[in-house]
Formats: structure tokens, sequence, C-alpha cells
């Protein structure tokens, strides 16, 4: 009973010092944090995630895209192809068509601009790897 007694004692006298430390708290809280913003530069990130234990596959470095030929201006195009990139841990690339354009000179335009693609090697760890992607291009005009 007297350690209850006690105990109560304590918590009415201390009530005071906690409500005014609280509420002098709240008034500089965001006083207090002001100075631990930072303001960094807009960075920009697209694509694979780049975080070497999650990297999915290579990282596309240039990515060209294909020009419409000449021979197919002025007309109505809805076309895609689909290629496999095949990416050495050395970074080379090699393209293989899996699905070609209806137009043939799609295909050609495709791989003209596919082949100038330039990669960082898909990671495992701090380790290079072989990797690769799947790509779609459509072509659509009106």
């Amino acid at each position: 009973m007297r350690l209850l007694f006690a105990i109560s004692i304590a918590v009415v006298l201390a009530w005071p010092a906690m409500a005014f430390a609280a509420a002098g708290d709240e008034a500089t809280h965001a006083d207090d944090h002001h100075e631990d913003v930072l303001e960094l530069p807009e960075v920009h990130v697209h694509g694979l995630p780049l975080n070497k234990d999650q990297q999915a596959g290579p990282v596309p470095k240039a990515t060209p895209w294909p020009a419409i030929p000449s021979s197919l201006d002025g007309k109505d195009l809805d076309d895609w192809m689909k290629v496999r990139m095949l990416v050495s841990k050395g970074a080379t690339v090699t393209v293989v068509v899996l699905e070609p354009a209806k137009h043939r000179e799609l295909t050609i335009a495709g791989m003209a601009a596919l082949s100038q693609w330039t990669f960082d090697p898909q990671l495992k760890g701090d380790e290079p790897i072989d990797g690769e992607l799947t790509v779609r291009i459509h072509f659509r005009t009106r």
C-alpha cells in the first residue's frame, strides 16, 4: 500500500513537468527537423531495377529507335516485331528475331536500330553474367 501511495505521489508531482515537456516539444518539432532536410538533384530511373542483388536483366545504356523506311512513307502501318537480345558478360549483344514484322522493310529497319543498342551486362552480386531480354517494337502510323 505504501508503494502504491509513493508511486501516486511521484506521478502527481511529475505530471506538470511531462505536460510542459510535451507542449514544448510539439512547439519546436518542425524547427528541429528543418536542418535534417536534404535537397537532392532531380533523378530519373527507367527500366529495370538497378539494385545489383535484384537486377533481373541487362541494363540498357543506349536504345536508338528504328525509323520508318522511305518505301513505307505515307502508308498506314500497324505492325510489330519481337526479338530476343542476348547480352554477354562482356556486354556484346546478339539479336535473334523471334517474330518478324509483316513488312520486311520494318524488320530490316528494326534490326538496324537494335544492332546499335548498348547495355551494361546483367549482374549477380558484383559479378557480370550472361543475360537476355525480349523486346517488342510496335510500328504504327496513320
